[in-house]
């Protein structure tokens, strides 16, 4: 499943000034699941 959120941290990983990351939400969206996919990605990636 594709999530604009996947682009949104994309995006924040690309800056030149990016600041740390926090991800927070109501409990059992995703944000664990957001932030799994987003390192499988990024290692698939180099």
């Amino acid at each position: 499943m594709r999530r604009n959120a996947l682009d949104n941290l994309t995006a924040w990983k690309n800056s030149q000034d990016r600041k740390p990351l926090v991800i927070y939400g109501a409990r059992q969206v995703g944000k664990t699941w957001l932030v799994r996919e987003f390192a499988k990605n990024a290692a698939e990636a180099k």
